[in-house]
Formats: C-alpha cells, sequence, structure tokens
C-alpha cells in the first residue's frame, strides 16, 4: 500500500474548538487549536481506527513533480492573506467564532507569488481562480532553483548533476534502523517529502551542526508506528507521555480510501519537543555511494563539499543514533 501524498492541510482526527489564550504551536497566535475527546465523524467513516498510523515529523513539506521537462523538487508555498485581508479575517474569525462565512477576492487580498507558483493537487478553482482554504490559505508549490537563498537548504539535499536527492527512510536489512540513501528524483515522482535538518523548524531531531549542518528528505508514510495506540483521547496522551516511541511531534493515519487524519501533541495540551524525540535516536546506516565526491572543472580537479560528499565520506558507516552522525572536514 503506498501511503497518501500531503497536498492539503490534514484534519485532526478529533472533533476541534478554538480557544482564546495564546498559541503553544504559533508565536504571536492569541488562540489555540485544541482537540476535544469526540472522534471526527468524518474519521470514523474513513475508517481511521483500520489506518496506517504513522509519524509526523518536523519539517517542511516538499513536493517532486515536472518542472520544465524533468522530475524536480519543490517547495511548499502558502499563499497567504495581505494585512489588511488577514485583519478582517480574524475580526470576522473572533466575532463568528469560525472561519466560516467568509468572502475573499483572491485578486486583492492575497500576497504576490513567484511566476512558477502552482496550486497543490486538489485546491478548488472558481472563475478560473484558486480558493482558500478555511484557514484562508491556498496551499502550493514552487520549484526549488540552486540561485534562490531562501530554498537553499532544500537545495542541498540535491545533486543537480545525478538528479537525485538525499532520503532517510527505514533500513531494508534492518527495521528498527534507519538507512540515508541517494533517490533518483525520477522514483519520487508525484510523493511529498518533509524536510528535516539542522536549519528547519529548530532542529527537533539534532541533525548536524552551524558549521555542517545536515539536511535530509523523508518521504511521508515512510515511518510506521509499530504499535499505534487506538485513536481514543486519553490512550493517545497516555502514549504521547509515557511511551518511548511517543516521542513524536504527531500521528498521521492513513485511511485505506486514501484519506488523512492527523493530531499533533499540541492538540493534546502537550508540549513539542519533548526530551530527545524517538526519530533522533534511531540507529542509521549511511548507504551513499563513495568516489562521487570529486568532479573535474578546467582540466582541474575539484574537492565537492555539498551534502552528497559528506555523506559519500562516510559510506558504509553506522551510527548508533541518527543525531550523533558527524563529519570530518
Amino acid at each position: 500500500m503506498r501511503l497518501g501524498s500531503v497536498q492539503q492541510k490534514i484534519p485532526c482526527v478529533f472533533v476541534t474548538e478554538v480557544k482564546q489564550e495564546p498559541s503553544r504551536k504559533r508565536d504571536c497566535q492569541q488562540f489555540q487549536v485544541v482537540a476535544t475527546e469526540s472522534v471526527s465523524p468524518v474519521a470514523v467513516v474513513a475508517q481511521v481506527h483500520h489506518a496506517v498510523a504513522t509519524e509526523k515529523l518536523d519539517g517542511t513539506c516538499c513536493y517532486v513533480s515536472v518542472y520544465k521537462g524533468r522530475p524536480h523538487l519543490w517547495a511548499r508555498l502558502d499563499r497567504k492573506p495581505n494585512k489588511q485581508a488577514d485583519k478582517r479575517f480574524k475580526k470576522h474569525q473572533r466575532s463568528h467564532h469560525s472561519c466560516k462565512g467568509f468572502l475573499w477576492s483572491v485578486e486583492e487580498d492575497f500576497k504576490p507569488v513567484p511566476e512558477t507558483w502552482v496550486p497543490a493537487l486538489g485546491v478548488k478553482h472558481h472563475s478560473g481562480q484558486p480558493v482558500p482554504d478555511e484557514h484562508g490559505h491556498i496551499p502550493g508549490w514552487v520549484p526549488v532553483e540552486k540561485d534562490n537563498k531562501q530554498y537553499c537548504w532544500h537545495a542541498s539535499v540535491l545533486d543537480p548533476d545525478l538528479r537525485a536527492a538525499l532520503v532517510l527512510r527505514p533500513s531494508a536489512e534492518d527495521g528498527d534502523a534507519l538507512e540515508v540513501v541517494p533517490l533518483p528524483l525520477a522514483d519520487l515522482l508525484e510523493r511529498t517529502l518533509e524536510l528535516i535538518g539542522t536549519n528547519v523548524n529548530g532542529n527537533p531531531y539534532g541533525l548536524g551542526s552551524k558549521k555542517t549542518p545536515v539536511h535530509l528528505l523523508v518521504s511521508h508514510g515512510a515511518l510506521r508506528i509499530r504499535d499505534p495506540p487506538p485513536v481514543d483521547f486519553q490512550q493517545l496522551c497516555s502514549w504521547f507521555r509515557e511511551s518511548p516511541e511517543g516521542r513524536v511531534e504527531g500521528i498521521v493515519w492513513h485511511c485505506h480510501d486514501g484519506t488523512l487524519f492527523k493530531v499533533h501533541r499540541h492538540h493534546l495540551g502537550l508540549r513539542w519537543p519533548e526530551g530527545d524525540p524517538s526519530l533522533g535516536e534511531r540507529a542509521v546506516v549511511v548507504a551513499v555511494g563513495s568516489g562521487d565526491n570529486v568532479f573535474r572543472s578546467g582540466g582541474g580537479v575539484v574537492v565537492r563539499k555539498d551534502s552528497f560528499a559528506l555523506f559519500s565520506a562516510l559510506s558504509g558507516r553506522r551510527f548508533s543514533r541518527l543525531m550523533d552522525i558527524t563529519f570530518t572536514l
């Protein structure tokens, strides 16, 4: 079973409510969305109790699709309202205790985006214009260009010559361990992945350092939870608090009809990160082929210092913890 691609914001597996108190997840947000103890009726219909539970990763979403005729990595860029429209939207939220019923003008209310921006799959359109979701965002993607500093950490996991990316996945030989491998972008077409690492979301997994940043891609749904708790508010709270495997940002359930649901620790009033996340403590094997860390330029040999070169120097090494990966420069 190939697990779902993440194109839209994933709804919570529980019915949620808005509390007028500072958010634990987002600075400067004066409200937070919390879960009630009732499982979402939509999730029940989708048979979430029989779904595949996977780890929700704390990174930034990416997408592999064709750009200029070739497989290419795209970065997530949600089109968001400008300041004036955002004020009107929040005023509507406060007075109606809901996002429903707010009228948008896509042409006037939203910040500009690059010409290369495309809306995510599944975004509804009206009169040729993409329609914002309930949060007032229009999910979308922009291609990662190597000369764009905003996406330099996305570019760091790519080898433009090999058309490949550095991917972290469960080891084929040891299910408890992970492995870092280069995969052709063509093998990842139409998949979404999470970019994690040193300069993403405060680096909760402890990857790399300021001197030698480490970034990797993880396919969504790749990290299955081996013994997941039932979809029950109290049992999930206990699992997050007490189980070593529960030291994760959240859970994403992949239903058999392709529907996705999630729960974040913040939905349950729990902190994140809490201690050392379980991902950072898993053993990892580096399986990036050696010999690719030099190239010829103008008749001379230039030593490469990108992520592929750094990992190729460690090819065959096994580390007891993902966070222990270190490079000798």
